[in-house]
């Protein structure tokens, strides 16, 4: 086998799945359907994201994290005054409206353009330029909307028709798109040719620096070009725990997530996981997120021995986020999470680019310094059997993303469950006192946890609130993907 590659699109898999077959291993492959992703799940994600990508070499068995998650503008300036941000409000469950604070105001320094570049020139096989040419070709093309992709147009719509450059992208006839419409991004198009010809540090110097800047300093944001010349990928060594005899690697501070799950599983493997769909194991997944949650602003796990106290710097994000997970057949694994937050409605014009909302998405008790990486939720994460990598696996869902990750580990690791399986049990999130539990589980159970003394909320059915994921796993020298069905995800196995 040459490969397998998941992700939140079918097209996205496809890439990183051609690439595969082409000979790339796994960081062109994560490159290449990266960049796809960017075209088709343009909601979530785009050359104006940040994001982590976790890479493992099975040459010298080590594993590494590219951080290029967004950063704080402000750089070069005598005083951040931000101009008022514009707020919406989103329904993202029948009902349920959440707040978004959007516009230029809002806008974070992206760092995925030369995130992926630098993974690449450490680590890539093929030639930069041709990764580029299947996005290339569909943001020119257009790409079909399906009805995952419709769903988070018709969710956001308030946000991706905000403005007249982002209306000429996300708007047909004064309608917003929907299924089976066609998407076409021919700025986004010449942007890609620009960035393949040039590599990703034209975004952040010269004129298409200059261009994003402007736009965004006109409408009342503090992205300056000595922000984007600034901007450096930075390279973190992951955190790791122990479970049910496997190793957890994943992302590291100052994001949260990956810390909190690496927190988390070796507190559920003492209580026991149980049988999976039980009252018994959804009680032990329970505790450990209301301890994760106490944990959230001294979170303390054990790294290598040490016992480390972190101070949590912010709320966390990463509503609308996308993830991309492959292992090679050479053993190679890597798992990349990307996000535009919920988007900031601010379109760069000519180029395409839609910017994040990232400064938007944070409750920040004082602004930090200009050029500071924000924290995150995100969790791409591997877990490693003897060494090899098992399971590659991250989510979508803001909060619930590391729940989704965390129920996806027990899942495959201590139930062995194949990972389509994995992925389409459904899933409990704990907010508060409220057990928020997914269609599908048994009612009886749901009864007997009542009984337990939980808060029990009942889903009819599943939904992307308990997170959108992305897994592959290697078990007994087969390679397996899939997509989670909450968002139209899709895997791909190449022999």
């Amino acid at each position: 086998m040459r490969g397998a590659v998941a992700a939140g699109h079918r097209l996205t898999a496809q890439a990183g799945a051609s690439v595969l077959e082409a000979g790339g291993n796994a960081v062109d492959a994560a490159v290449a359907a990266a960049l796809v992703s960017w075209v088709a799940e343009s909601p979530l994600t785009g050359p104006g994201s940040g994001g982590f990508m976790l890479v493992h070499r099975a040459r010298d068995r080590s594993t590494r994290v590219f951080d290029f998650f967004v950063a704080v503008p402000g750089l070069g300036l005598a005083s951040r005054e931000l101009a008022d941000m514009d707020r919406v409000a989103v329904d993202f469950s029948g009902g349920s409206t959440q707040i978004f604070h959007i516009g230029a105001a809002s806008c974070a320094v992206p760092g995925a353009p030369v995130g992926l570049e630098d993974a690449h020139r450490s680590f890539g096989r093929l030639p930069w330029r041709d990764l580029f040419q299947p996005a290339i070709e569909l943001a020119r093309n257009g790409v079909e909307l399906n009805n995952g992709q419709a769903y988070l147009h018709a969710i956001l719509d308030l946000i991706l028709r905000h403005t007249p450059e982002s209306r000429a992208v996300y708007e047909r006839k004064g309608e917003r798109l929907v299924a089976e419409d066609t998407l076409v991004q021919a700025d986004l198009a010449e942007t890609l040719e620009l960035l393949a010809e040039e590599g990703g540090k034209v975004l952040y110097e010269g004129e298409l620096a200059q261009k994003i800047s402007e736009h965004v300093r006109a409408h009342g944001g503090c992205i300056t070009r000595e922000d984007l010349e600034g901007y450096r990928v930075i390279r973190r060594r992951p955190v790791t725990a122990s479970f049910c005899g496997e190793e957890y690697v994943s992302n590291p501070p100052p994001s949260a997530g990956g810390i909190l799950i690496a927190y988390g599983l070796p507190l559920l493997e003492e209580l026991g996981p149980g049988r999976p769909g039980t009252a018994e194991a959804i009680d032990a997944l329970a505790r450990v997120m209301r301890e994760q949650a106490h944990a959230r602003v001294a979170a303390r796990t054990v790294t290598g021995g040490l016992v480390q106290a972190l101070e949590e710097r912010a709320a966390v994000v990463s509503r609308g986020t996308t993830h991309i997970s492959v292992i090679d057949g050479k053993g190679n694994a890597v798992g990349l999470t990307a996000s535009t937050g919920a988007g900031s409605g601010v379109v760069v014009p000519g180029t395409g680019i839609h910017l994040n909302n990232m400064i938007g998405e944070f409750d920040l008790a004082k602004a930090p310094r200009p050029g500071a990486r924000l924290s995150s939720m995100m969790s791409p994460s591997i877990v490693l059997r003897d060494g090899l990598p098992h399971l590659v696996v991250g989510s979508a869902g803001s909060l619930r993303l590391r729940g989704a990750v965390m129920q996806i580990v027990v899942n495959a690791v201590a139930h062995d469950l194949p990972v389509e399986d994995a992925l389409e049990r459904p899933r409990v999130h704990l907010d508060g006192e409220n057990l928020h539990c997914e269609g599908g589980h048994d009612p009886a159970e749901l009864d007997r946890l009542e009984a337990m003394g939980w808060n029990v909320m009942r889903w009819r059915s599943r939904n992307l609130f308990f997170g959108g994921a992305s897994a592959v796993t290697f078990v007994d020298g087969q390679l397996a993907a899939a997509g989670d069905p909450r968002r139209g995800g899709a895997g791909v196995v190449v022999e």
